[in-house]
């Protein structure tokens, strides 16, 4: 039995775009490493951060060395952190199917761009509460650029999604924080909408931040019916809205449409 030759093709393109994936995935994970205690994300070397010894290249091969070392550093057996191997596989799965889905075009790169953009600040905002400038300001110049393909949304909603989720985010925080007497929602938060308003347009941001307010507040619920969390915690909600973001790259279109079917009866 022969495969259809586009088959292989597409299949050989997605494979491609795994490993490419998989690479970007371990460079994110020394971004989300360093960023935050403002280190150079390019020098020195990645090192074990329990003994400092330098991971040699063959330890530094995307999931494969975190397999082959069971999770620890070589030399002297400190345990790794699963995470790394799972951004890595992330970020690599995430690029070859966006990679099926829309094929080797710009869009695919735009996407690709925003998926471990997504996947960093997620990541850093679990872990310190902050979503870097660094990351969301350039975030919002490249969604812009993004726009001016040939796909949605166009420039203007862009520019204006952009603009109004700042807007309405920096106007909920003010709201919030003279309820709650405290910050509720960071200025971080505010660029990071800003950010996603650029590349989805307002639609598909209004159902991100939809996504990412429902997942938070079941988490909140959670935690607090564990007892692990109190009514005044702070969880990161810049984590919420990434992961709703990444979501909606992949089912957000399929959703909208779903949805206006409804409404059409």
């Amino acid at each position: 039995m022969f495969l259809d030759p586009w088959t292989v093709v597409v299949g050989a393109w997605a494979a491609a775009a795994l490993c490419v994936g998989l690479i970007v995935g371990s460079f994110a994970n020394v971004v989300i490493h360093r960023l935050p205690r403002q280190e150079s994300v390019v020098w020195p070397r990645s090192r074990c951060p329990a003994c400092g010894a330098a991971i040699r290249p063959r330890d530094n091969v995307p999931v494969l060395s975190y397999l082959v070392l069971r999770g620890r550093c070589r030399d002297c057996a400190a345990r790794i952190a699963p995470r790394y191997a799972l951004v890595e596989l992330a970020n690599g799965v995430a690029y070859a199917a966006l990679f099926v889905r829309f094929g080797p075009t710009l869009r695919t790169l735009s996407c690709m761009v925003l998926v471990t953009g997504l996947l960093v600040l997620a990541s850093i905002d679990r872990d310190h509460l902050l979503l870097p400038d660094a990351i969301t300001l350039p975030g919002i110049a490249l969604g812009l650029l993004a726009s001016l393909g040939a796909w949605p949304p166009t420039p203007l909603d862009a520019l204006l999604s952009a603009l109004g989720g700042y807007a309405a985010f920096a106007l909920t925080a003010r709201i919030a924080r003279a309820y709650y007497g405290q910050e509720a929602l960071g200025q971080g938060d505010w660029k990071l909408v800003a950010m996603m308003g650029a590349f989805f347009g307002h639609q598909l941001l209004f159902l991100t931040v939809l996504l990412g307010a429902l997942a938070g507040a079941v988490t909140g619920g959670a935690l607090m019916a564990l007892g692990r969390a109190e009514r005044t915690t702070r969880l990161p909600f810049g984590t919420f809205l990434s992961l709703a973001g990444m979501a909606v790259v992949f089912v957000g279109e399929p959703m909208l449409e779903w949805y206006r079917s409804l409404l059409r009866g």
